[in-house]
């Protein structure tokens, strides 16, 4: 009896091994073609942030129409919106079955400075063990990974769920037109959980799942002193200067310990237990190469928190931008009229972006001076997210990187935000699980974007896992 068990053991054990051989032979054998295929999206300058590509971004739709069918999707269509169209797409095996909905985007950031590429940003180049050109990650490479996982999938009658797809042209410029989207198309995007591959591992070597998300308010600032730029030798000293005004109301925004002075701020910032500080903590961070790899002596933040902990589940301020006066060559003794900036908070969970966004502007205009005007522009922002490890769907993706990776996955928040996570939530009702594989090492939204090709294989096989595993 016992050796029965033994050989039935072993034939487990076997046709395990063959499987994931099965899916490491089919990527090696179409590995050239999945390559040409992403080649013909890169190609594609489809940049939201530019309005002389709107072609582009109509081309890049059709071009994913024309892939996700060539995929084994019953049905592809690309939809209009307010803005950029949207690429819906759908394989419904049973209508009592759960449905997995894939979202992604096919637009991609501006590339200046051109001078600093190594290679044409619109020609995928395969070198040193990785894709580089803009979007080989974020996101028409992470995108690949879910069309060829699914293509394996419904080729190898290994599909029990049904799977929709929905890939927007505007993540990059804050999704304007995603929210409405998402409110008319309600019926046609029901799922029981939505997966997204647009986020990053710790490490080629420590693969992870990002359970959490900051959100974001973002605002320009306009500063106005006299009505004309004016003669520094004439006036200065004696009126004021409004780039010296705004850094002063800026310096104010932060005190000492590195925490932000808007009153009522952190009221609704969820503070970490212990327990999932000793998580953060058990994750290998080596301070040292973090600081060499940005090139600086030391670090700076929150008083009383971790360099993870700062940088993922605390909220944060900064001046992403500021301007003014005259900055062309030589010299130019002006005492300019305005002086502007754009800044940024990073929230956290529970933390509303409208809410904070108006409370920035009450409280950055009460720092004013009479001898300025002010005028502050809330722009796009979003909410924080988190996603339980106990999900279904999350479990399915964890066994997706253990198989893949050959480790369990860490599960950590990261410090970014993609807005549009809370909408699917607030909206369609359903959990996202983020299912990234981008490395810090990837350079997105940077000149010499690039792609792990051996992470981009595993990808493939961790997201042919999560299909075999996800049961709803």
């Amino acid at each position: 009896m016992l050796l029965l068990r033994y050989f039935g053991y072993l034939r487990v054990v076997q046709y395990v091994i063959n499987i994931i051989m099965e899916v490491k032979k089919y990527i090696q054998e179409n590995e050239e073609r999945f390559l040409k295929e992403l080649e013909s999206l890169i190609r594609i300058p489809s940049i939201s942030a530019k309005a002389e590509h709107k072609a582009d971004i109509a081309a890049c739709a059709e071009r994913w129409k024309e892939l996700l069918l060539e995929a084994g999707v019953d049905k592809a269509v690309v939809m209009p919106s307010a803005g950029n169209p949207l690429v819906y797409a759908e394989k419904l095996v049973d209508p009592a079955a759960p449905t997995v909905l894939v979202y992604s985007h096919y637009d991609v950031m501006p590339v200046e400075p051109l001078e600093l590429w190594n290679t044409n940003p619109f020609e995928l180049v395969v070198k040193d063990g990785r894709m580089w050109a803009r979007g080989a990650d974020d996101d028409k490479g992470q995108a690949m990974i879910q069309a060829k996982a699914f293509e394996y999938v419904v080729k190898n009658g290994l599909l029990k769920h049904n799977v929709k797809f929905i890939f927007e042209g505007e993540e990059e410029i804050g999704s304007p037109s995603l929210n409405a989207f998402l409110k008319e198309n309600k019926e046609l995007l029901k799922a029981d959980v939505i997966l997204v591959s647009d986020t990053s591992m710790l490490g080629a070597e420590l693969p992870s799942l990002t359970t959490g998300l900051r959100g974001l308010a973002y605002w320009e600032v306009e500063v106005t002193g006299p009505n004309r730029d004016l003669h520094s030798g004439h006036f200065g000293g004696a009126v004021a200067n409004p780039i010296n005004v705004l850094c002063e109301m800026i310096a104010k925004m932060t005190d000492a310990d590195g925490r932000i002075t808007i009153p009522g701020f952190y009221d609704d910032v969820e503070e970490l237990s212990k327990e999932e500080r000793d998580m953060l903590a058990s994750i290998p961070f080596d301070e040292a190469k973090y600081k060499a790899a940005i090139d600086v002596n030391a670090l700076r933040g929150e008083k009383g928190y971790s360099t993870l902990e700062r940088n993922s589940c605390r909220p944060s301020f900064d001046v992403c931008g500021i301007w003014g006066g005259y900055t062309g060559e030589g010299s130019k003794t002006v005492l300019p009229s305005k002086a502007y900036a754009k800044v940024s908070c990073r929230l956290v969970a529970h933390q509303d972006h409208e809410k904070i966004s108006k409370m920035f502007v009450d409280y950055f205009s009460s720092l004013a001076p009479d001898c300025v005007k002010v005028k502050i522009t809330p722009m796009h922002g979003g909410q924080g997210y988190v996603c339980p490890i106990t999900l279904p769907a999350y479990k399915a993706a964890e066994a997706g990187f253990e198989k893949a990776f050959g480790k369990k996955p860490l599960a950590v928040r990261r410090g970014g935000s993609i807005p549009i996570i809370s909408d699917f939530e607030k909206i369609l009702g359903v959990k996202t699980v983020l299912m990234g594989f981008g490395l810090e090492s990837d350079a997105i939204h940077s000149p010499n974007e690039n792609f792990n090709l051996d992470i981009f294989r595993k990808g493939i096989e961790a997201v042919v896992e999560f299909h075999k595993n996800y049961k709803g």
